[in-house]
């Protein structure tokens, strides 16, 4: 696949960094040399020039495409250069906005007469993961699939929990319930054979359905918190998204520290209100009632920040804390502690721009962002390798595993001995770098 990237911001590089390890064709271009050159030692290529100029596009071979994203900092730039990719002959193109009012169903026909096929915008994705984790307290992560027909669940793994020390191969009593298909230890993510087992402090994995939800927390040893009080540190363009999508049954206060920030903010949003003043200061954090709030969500302008008032947040009996970590060096450290649910617009991008790429139904592919591991949705082709023998005879290796499939709009979990059919909607954990083996069996 011939994939051009104009862009290599943060978005751009992670998803150039990412992809390059896919056996895919890459080209990543951008005006500023300085970006690009950070890029030289990835198998990709690097172009400096204008998304928007004829003659770069040409360069970059856009004619023969078979996905253009386009992911600067501009807005109109990009969907500039998606019309333009689209009219050179780009098979599929893909914007990064920062209006989610073009995301409305009702303005999809005008992008898309435009030659933009689809629309990413970061921002949102943060805001919609931090509203289930406003609903779903328990859980890491919260992946939901075909209406919820299928869900998958990322689970902090304590000592209280009933899998703790236990093969796989001895839970066939959880085999109907629920499916581990990923388990994050010790900065890495494994996909698990029989004969792992789960640890205190391991991150899980599950996949399961609907009927079964409430069991796999038991399982878990977790309860649900019932949340009415929200805490943000931070008013940037993410508390925005968030203010705009929470409903109105929380109350939401927001501590930003610049003074036009939280006047603007105070204005705007009449489902919340707004203190001005440093979120890093206990003094003031205790001046507002920290201690009186179910959640945390720590969205200031860094991520060691963010880390540290989540921390700060626990040391107040907050039991639910979210944080933007946006640097991913810190990623893993911060996965480890015990702050709850963390938030990375970098990943968020790359995931759905993964399900893109992988021909997902667009109005059902949802994201769950893992740092070196994805969950892709596929649907079944006629004929194709994957429906030639049980899951067991497919040898799919060590760095993938389906969890769960719908058939005729009814999901269930996929053993060793599931075959799967034409049509199926499916669900595969893959490590980064098996996007590649992935297309082969479900072509």
């Amino acid at each position: 696949m011939k994939i051009v990237i104009a862009g290599a911001g943060e978005v751009g590089t992670h998803l150039a960094k990412m992809l390059s390890d896919e056996e895919q064709d890459i080209v990543i271009m951008d005006n500023d040399q300085r970006r690009l050159s950070a890029l030289e030692d990835y198998n990709m290529m690097t172009y400096l020039g204008s998304a928007t100029s004829f003659d770069d596009l040409e360069h970059v071979g856009v004619s023969r495409a078979d996905l253009f994203i386009a992911v600067t900092p501009f807005e109109a730039r990009n969907i500039l250069a998606c019309s333009l990719a689209k009219n050179a002959g780009a098979k599929k193109t893909v914007a990064r906005i920062d209006n989610s009012d073009y995301l409305l169903k009702e303005n999809k026909e005008f992008f898309v007469s435009r030659g933009i096929d689809h629309l990413i915008y970061p921002e949102n994705l943060a805001a919609k993961e931090m509203v289930n984790a406003l609903k779903r307290t328990w859980v890491r992560n919260w992946f939901e699939l075909f209406d919820g027909e299928l869900i998958v669940v990322g689970v902090k793994i304590r000592a209280n929990s009933s899998l703790v020390g236990h093969k796989l191969r001895e839970l066939s009593n959880i085999a109907n319930v629920m499916h581990i298909s990923a388990i994050k230890r010790n900065r890495e993510t494994i996909i698990p054979s029989g004969e792992d087992q789960l640890l205190e402090n391991d991150i899980a994995y599950i996949a399961t359905t609907h009927d079964h939800i409430d069991e796999v927390m038991r399982l878990c040893g977790k309860k649900a918190i019932e949340v009415t009080k929200v805490l943000i540190a931070g008013g940037g363009e993410i508390t925005e998204q968030l203010l705009k999508l929470a409903p109105s049954k929380y109350k939401i206060k927001v501590l930003e520290q610049d003074e036009a920030v939280a006047r603007h903010l105070a204005e705007t949003y009449s489902n919340c209100s707004v203190a001005t003043g440093d979120s890093r200061d206990t003094d003031f954090l205790e001046e507002e009632g920290i201690s009186s709030y179910d959640v945390y969500i720590a969205l200031g302008d860094t991520s060691e920040a963010n880390i540290l008032g989540c921390m700060m947040a626990k040391e107040h009996d907050i039991r639910k804390t979210i944080a933007q970590v946006e640097n991913l060096r810190y990623f893993n450290e911060a996965e480890a502690l015990n702050i709850g649910t963390i938030i990375n617009k970098k990943l968020l991008a790359s995931s759905r721009i993964f399900q893109i790429m992988l021909d997902s139904d667009a109005d059902n592919a949802k994201s769950l962002a893992l740092a070196d591991a994805e969950v892709a949705e596929l649907v079944v082709k006629e004929g194709s390798k994957i429906t030639r023998a049980a899951v067991k005879d497919l040898k799919l290796g060590r760095n993938m595993t389906i969890a769960g499939l719908v058939r005729d709009g009814e999901g269930s979990l996929v053993t060793g001995n599931t075959r799967l059919q034409a049509g199926d909607h499916v669900v595969v954990f893959c490590l980064f770098g098996g996007i590649h083996r992935i297309e082969k069996i479900f072509s």
